[in-house]
């Protein structure tokens, strides 16, 4: 099963979908003009509250929807999932992760655009937006069933299993805690959330968010001025090794090109979740009567997440890199790094992290996942939410002793088909956003 799933993920991530994701952001940048760049203060005043627009339909406020999507995207993608792709790819794939983090601004504009514009809602009258719904009310019934397939991949693709996986592997390494009984402890807290529904989740993610990433941030920034001498050397391995793919600690193993870019772009599309469909259904609910004004706030996502946050865990593993850390991976690797430079408190302060990061992107992924779920279901058969919180929290508690190889690849599996029919409808529907973003533009002089 392992050797299957390593198999399909690396077919599934091959050249057509890399090239569907190369054309499909050649056409948005067409059509938005470097719209990140030209509107990147802009869409800080939004989320700063310095510009306010009528609040209609809709849960949340402009914060509250970009953390309730940082929530899921600031995780531990950012922590181990960098060592991961440094691992499998060297230090070029930071590189190509940042080139897919600008291009996963300018879609997530698009996505969470469409959100807005193309709102329905669920089978309790409440609004929601998401690819399920701009497929279908944008794209027309025809189409639906792509919303159905998206819909599908998303209830198993947006399961936390990777954050329970590592925070179980980092307690027992770390503390002996049995993996099973950090599964079993996080499904119950994350069983009590899910109990309060989207205010509980909302309440919690806008008070842990700002305050985890302004703690990881501190924390690198100390290892990497104790470290600054590294820091040059390290920029120059990014950009050189971008292209020539040596493998990590300057072994006689390489990679191939389309190696390294394949090992970044996933990676970033698992950090940032850009182009996946996942960010427009947090972002769906938010109280504006501007579908643009929240595309230029979700764009902020993948800047945050994968230029800073993602940058400064990279750059904190390469100034600590030592040929006695090649074999490690993943969790490990991070580790090694805080304690190469500060010691215990490095294990123990990146614990706190840890423990952080994994619990508010279990809370933003179960708020998609039951999305995508009660689009499917809506309630019948006895799969309501109560139902659905069910089957969260137990998959939280098997994750927790599986292979980490085999999460990866299933999470990928998973991203993967989740983009396909999210991808193409944005594609399809891009020039709907054109038309809207002009007359936004026009009217509040952006």
């Amino acid at each position: 099963m392992s050797e299957l799933l390593a198999s399909f993920s690396g077919f599934i991530w091959g050249i057509p979908l890399l090239g569907l994701l190369l054309v499909a952001n050649i056409i948005l940048i067409g059509y938005s003009k470097f719209i990140p760049l030209r509107g990147f203060f802009h869409a800080i005043k939004l989320v700063s509250g310095k510009k306010k627009h009528e609040e209609v339909e809709g849960q949340l406020t402009h914060f509250e929807a970009l953390c309730n999507a940082l929530a899921a995207t600031i995780g531990l993608g950012n922590i181990s999932g960098v060592a991961i792709a440094i691992y499998q790819g060297g230090p070029g794939a930071i590189f190509w992760m940042w080139v897919a983090a600008l291009l996963g601004m300018n879609t997530k504009f698009f996505e969470c655009t469409l959100a807005v514009l193309y709102r329905g809602r669920d089978y309790k009258g409440e609004v929601q937006g998401g690819p399920m719904y701009y497929i279908e009310h944008g794209m027309g019934a025809k189409f639906k069933f792509m919303a159905i397939l998206f819909a599908l991949f998303g209830v198993i693709g947006t399961l936390a299993l990777f954050q329970i996986n590592q925070l179980s592997l980092f307690a027992f390494e770390s503390y002996g805690s049995p993996k099973l009984l950090t599964g079993s402890v996080f499904a119950f807290a994350i069983f009590y959330i899910l109990l309060g529904g989207l205010k509980r989740i909302a309440s919690i993610t806008t008070k842990v968010v700002p305050s985890m990433s302004v703690l990881y941030v501190i924390l690198c920034i100390i290892i990497l001025i104790m470290n600054f001498k590294e820091i040059p050397e390290v920029f120059g391995n990014i950009f050189s090794q971008a292209l020539t793919g040596k493998a990590l600690g300057g072994g006689a193993l390489g990679y191939g090109i389309m190696h390294i870019i394949k090992t970044g772009v996933k990676r970033a599309a698992f950090s940032n979740e850009a182009g996946m469909g996942t960010a427009p259904m947090a972002h769906g609910n938010a109280q504006t009567s501007e579908p643009v004004s929240e595309g230029y706030v979700a764009m902020l996502g993948p800047f945050i997440d994968t230029i800073l946050v993602c940058t400064l865990t990279a750059l904190t593993i390469l100034v600590n890199f030592d040929s006695s850390a090649s074999d490690l991976n993943g969790i490990n690797l991070t580790t090694y790094a805080f304690e190469s430079s500060l010691g215990s408190f490095g294990r123990h302060g990146l614990g706190v992290i840890i423990l952080l990061f994994s619990f508010s992107t279990m809370i933003g992924m179960a708020n998609y996942s039951q999305k995508c779920w009660n689009y499917l279901f809506r309630g019948k058969y006895y799969l309501g939410e109560k139902s659905f919180i069910f089957f969260y929290s137990g998959s939280l508690i098997l994750a927790a002793v599986v292979e980490m190889s085999d999460i990866v690849n299933f999470i990928d599996i998973a991203f993967a088909l989740m983009a396909i029919p999210n991808i193409i409808s944005v594609v399809y529907l891009a020039s709907k956003v054109k038309v809207k973003l002009k007359e936004y533009n026009n009217k509040y002089k952006v």
